[in-house]
């Protein structure tokens, strides 16, 4: 089990980002929390195995219809004990 800490640069607030990271990650089953930064970026932090983060993250890159995700900032950082969903932060 491994933990990133994500930070998603380009048109992602404003667009549903927030919605379809939860989905993606309902999806490929991972637990974390995604929120909107003050900076215009979108951070979240996300655990599941190597090859569940990897294809969650490879659909992030992609974002919704009306996203445009110019870069991925990820760091590895401590996993999360007993950590029962993802969900969306909706104030900091």
């Amino acid at each position: 089990m491994r933990r990133l800490r994500v930070i998603v640069h380009g048109r992602v607030q404003g667009v549903g980002f927030r919605y379809y990271v939860q989905h993606e990650a309902l999806k490929w089953d991972v637990t974390g929390w995604v929120k909107n930064n003050e900076d215009g970026t979108v951070e979240l932090e996300v655990q599941g195995s190597d090859e569940r983060l990897q294809m969650f993250l490879d659909k992030i890159h992609q974002g919704p219809p009306f996203a445009k995700v110019a870069k991925l900032e990820t760091e590895y950082i401590a996993p999360i004990l007993n950590e029962g969903k993802f969900r969306i932060i909706y104030h900091n």
